[in-house]
C-alpha cells in the first residue's frame, strides 16, 4: 500500500492548542511517510513546525469574546455570509488540488459548530467522490458539555452520516470520552483511543529554562491575570531568587504584552511563546500556567511540578476538569481562576516544591505515533473490503 495524502482541517478560535496539536500530529503524520495538508482557519502562529507538512491558510477568524458565539475576521469585524461563502471555496479549492485517501477535521462535529457550513461542504464533496477518502474526527480527551441537549442530536448524526472513525487523543484510565459525551456508546463502533498526544520534553543539561519558572498560557488571548499574579508572587516563594520567564502567545495584544513586559520587575522575563517550549518545560524547575492539553501533558511527561491555573471563561468547563482529576497527583497543585492571587499563588508554588515530581508512567501518552498507525491500518482495512 502506498503512503496515505491526510488531509488535516483545523480551527483555533482563543487559543492555539488545536493548531499546535495537530502540529504535533501532522509530524507524526510525517515520519510514517505520509503526505500531510493542514489547513487551517485561525491565525497565524509564527514558528509553527509542521514537519514538512503543506500549510493551507484560509482566511483567519478568530472569537469575538470568551463565549464563542461571534467569530471576526483579523480586521475585528464580524464575518458575514460572503466571508463563508469565500472559505467554503477556497476549502474545496484545496482539498481537490490535494486528492487525499483521509480527510480529518479536528474537533468537528463535537465543537466548531459555527463553521458547519464549510465543513459540511468539504464533507459532502469527499462522500461524494466514486472512492470516498477515509473521513475522521479528531478530537481531545475532554469535550465541552453543550449548552442545548439538540447540540447532542446534531453532533450523533454527523458522525453517522459522514465519519468512518473517531480519534480521541486521550487515555480512558484518566478520563473515558463517555465522562463528557454521555452517549459515545452510540458510535462505539467508530471510536479508538490513541493515547495522550505529546511533544516529548527533553532534558538538556544546562540547556534553556534550567532551572527557572516558566509561566504560560498557551495562545494567550486572556492571560494577562495570570502573569500579573505571577510576577506579584514571586518574591513571596521560595524559589523569589531565580528567574521567572513569562511566555507570552501571540494572541495577547502587542499594547498588552507591552504593557506586561514593562511592569516587570528584576529577575523576570517577558517575551513571547517560543519553539523550544517542551525543551523549556523539561529544563524549569516549576512550570505555571492555564490547564489546556498540551501543556498539561507535556508538564506531566516532563515530570515537572506544576500550578494549574485552569481558563474557566464563557461556557468552558474542559480545563477545570482536567485539572481536577491530575491535582492529587504529585508535584501538581492547582487554583481556581475566580481565586487567583498572588499569594494563593504563591502558596500553591511552595506546596508543588514541596510534593514529588508528578508522574506520567500509568497514562499512554504515545498518541501522535499510534494515530498515524491507526490510520494506516483503517485504509489497510478498507482496502481489503474492496479487493
Amino acid at each position: 500500500m502506498s503512503k496515505p495524502h491526510v488531509f488535516f482541517w483545523v480551527q483555533h478560535l482563543l487559543g492555539i492548542g488545536h493548531l499546535q496539536r495537530t502540529a504535533t500530529l501532522a509530524r507524526a503524520f510525517r515520519r510514517a511517510g505520509m503526505t500531510v495538508t493542514v489547513v487551517s482557519g485561525g491565525h497565524e502562529v509564527p514558528g509553527l513546525d509542521l514537519g514538512g507538512a503543506t500549510l493551507v491558510q484560509l482566511p483567519p477568524v478568530r472569537a469575538a469574546d470568551k463565549y464563542f458565539k461571534i467569530l471576526v475576521d483579523d480586521t475585528d469585524s464580524e464575518i458575514d455570509d460572503a466571508f463563508r461563502e469565500n472559505r467554503c471555496e477556497l476549502l474545496l479549492a484545496a482539498y481537490r488540488a490535494a486528492v487525499p485517501d483521509v480527510v480529518i477535521t479536528e474537533l468537528f462535529p463535537f465543537g466548531r459548530r459555527q463553521l458547519r457550513r464549510e465543513l459540511t461542504v468539504l464533507l459532502d464533496a469527499a462522500r461524494a467522490q466514486p472512492v470516498p477518502p477515509l473521513i475522521v474526527s479528531s478530537v481531545r480527551d475532554i469535550l465541552v458539555e453543550p449548552p442545548k441537549p439538540e447540540r447532542v442530536a446534531e453532533m450523533l448524526e454527523r458522525v453517522e452520516t459522514y465519519y468512518d472513525r473517531v480519534m480521541i487523543h486521550g487515555d480512558p484510565t484518566l478520563i473515558p470520552f463517555d465522562e463528557t459525551f454521555a452517549h459515545a456508546d452510540r458510535i462505539a463502533d467508530r471510536v479508538a483511543y490513541t493515547g495522550y498526544v505529546v511533544d516529548m520534553p527533553q532534558k538538556v543539561p544546562g540547556g534553556p529554562g534550567t532551572d527557572e519558572v516558566i509561566v504560560s498560557a498557551g495562545g494567550g488571548a486572556v492571560s494577562e491575570e495570570l502573569f500579573r499574579a505571577a510576577m506579584a508572587a514571586r518574591p513571596l516563594t521560595r524559589l523569589a531568587n531565580r528567574t521567572w520567564r513569562i511566555l507570552a502567545g501571540h494572541a495577547l495584544a502587542d499594547d498588552v504584552f507591552a504593557s506586561v513586559a514593562g511592569d516587570a520587575p528584576e529577575g523576570v522575563v517577558v517575551e513571547r511563546a517560543r519553539s523550544d517550549f517542551p525543551t523549556l518545560m523539561a529544563n524549569c524547575t516549576l512550570s505555571i500556567s492555564q490547564g489546556g492539553y498540551n501543556t498539561v501533558m507535556e508538564m506531566m511527561t516532563a515530570g515537572t511540578r506544576g500550578v494549574i491555573v485552569p481558563y474557566a471563561g464563557g461556557l468552558e468547563t474542559e480545563q477545570t476538569l482536567r485539572a481536577r482529576l491530575l491535582e492529587n497527583r504529585s508535584g501538581i497543585r492547582t487554583i481556581p481562576e475566580d481565586t487567583l492571587n498572588p499569594a494563593a499563588l504563591a502558596a500553591a508554588v511552595d506546596a508543588a516544591l514541596d510534593a514529588p515530581p508528578p508522574d506520567a508512567s500509568g497514562l499512554d501518552t504515545g498518541g501522535a505515533d499510534k494515530s498515524a498507525a491507526l490510520i494506516e491500518v483503517w485504509l489497510g482495512q478498507r482496502e481489503g473490503n474492496v479487493a
